[in-house]
């Protein structure tokens, strides 16, 4: 039996994805600035996906860029805000993909000064040290959090961070790739500069994404060359992906609440499961918690013992069980997740941590089958 909970890395591209982009690269073959008729119908293709997706989100069409995903997105956003906005301070978390920490990284070593905000017990936000780096002083800041945690899933109070930067006029970006296509967005109430997406996080085509730039906020181009995407992105475009993604979102919106609800009781059901085999099972971060961690992830700290530590990653992908694995110090390797580095005790740091990510595509067959999977390697 082949299991897939992996979907936090990718997810499974929906077959009615397939046939859109089949059906563009078939039969849209024009280079979208080109003035002919092939090109102005390529063009079409490109700004009736960029509406779609514009009212899916509230937003303007025009605040709607599209590039190769969220690494792209995350890099150029932060450079951008350095370059163009005069920013001289980052606030972040040391929890953040490491598309925005490797940024930071290199901006420092530009004398751009980052901070990095506290973080709770399970790895929240401490809302009250956000406020007091926003207060340290005049000059412009940039705030990127991201919204929901790629490895841990908690969940950031968006809204009182957006709240807060604007208090103290600061800028914020969120990578947000981990909440399109998973949970409702309304970019007109949330105040927001810059918002991260990727479309194959939500069963779209790899290689492909989206930038919300609100319009009040003026950059200038992160790749020069022609006019597209409002002259800040140059390079012609993935028609046929674009195309591709909004179908794909489309589609998630219109099947929110379903797979949501479908979704949750699988990973429930996970969480009693486990609990029921192991007593003293951890879940790390928040996400053990329905409420405050996505639906689509847990991530679990095994008690099991050094020996068998070190056999659990190869024995579930010998079973056909597809997951993240790794924990923060594991093996004597310091090669381990930088998230739960921050966050676990020492006590836990010692276990194997697994991620299991969901979609609709998961049932709890599948659950079962894991489950009588560990049961056969601890017995072993």
């Amino acid at each position: 039996m082949n299991v897939y909970f992996d979907n936090a890395a990718t997810t499974k591209v929906r077959e009615e994805v397939v046939d859109e982009v089949s059906n563009v690269l078939k039969n849209c073959f024009g280079n979208p600035s080109s003035t002919h008729s092939f090109g102005r119908s390529a063009k079409s293709y490109i700004e009736t996906s960029r509406k779609t997706i514009a009212k899916i989100l509230n937003c303007e069409p025009g605040e709607i860029i599209f590039n190769s995903g969220g690494t792209e997105s995350d890099n150029s956003i932060l450079k951008c805000a350095v370059k163009d906005l005069g920013v001289k301070h980052i606030i972040s978390s040391k929890i953040e993909h490491h598309a925005i920490t490797h940024t930071l990284e290199e901006l420092e070593s530009q004398n751009v000064s980052i901070h990095y905000v506290k973080l709770q017990e399970k790895g929240n936000i401490d809302l009250d040290h956000l406020e007091y780096l926003l207060n340290l002083n005049d000059e412009p800041k940039l705030v990127t959090l991201m919204y929901i945690n790629n490895e841990i899933g908690n969940i950031l109070d968006i809204n009182k961070v957006s709240n807060l930067c604007q208090k103290y006029n600061s800028f914020f970006h969120s990578d947000a790739v981990q909440a399109v296509g998973h949970y409702k967005i309304d970019l007109n109430s949330l105040k927001i500069d810059f918002m991260t997406s990727a479309g194959h996080k939500f069963h779209g085509p790899k290689g492909v994404g989206f930038t919300y730039i609100n319009n009040s906020t003026k950059i200038k181009s992160f790749i020069c060359g022609g006019p597209q995407e409002r002259g800040l992105r140059a390079g012609t475009e993935s028609v046929h992906n674009i195309v591709g993604m909004t179908k794909a979102l489309e589609i998630a919106d219109k099947n929110m609440e379903e797979e949501a609800q479908n979704v949750k009781s699988i990973k429930k059901y996970m969480i009693e499961n486990l609990s029921n085999l192991f007593p003293n099972i951890h879940f790390n971060g928040e996400s053990g918690d329905m409420t405050n961690s996505t639906y689509t992830v847990l991530n679990v700290c095994f008690p099991i013992s050094n020996d068998k530590a070190a056999m659990l990653d190869f024995q579930l992908d010998l079973k056909g069980i597809a997951c993240s694995k790794g924990s923060a110090c594991q093996s004597g390797s310091s090669d381990g997740s930088h998230v739960l580095s921050e966050i676990q005790n020492d006590a836990n740091k010692k276990f194997p941590s697994v991620r299991f990510s969901f979609s609709y595509n998961n049932n709890k067959k599948e659950v079962d089958y894991l489950i009588e999977t560990l049961k056969e390697f601890i017995n072993s």
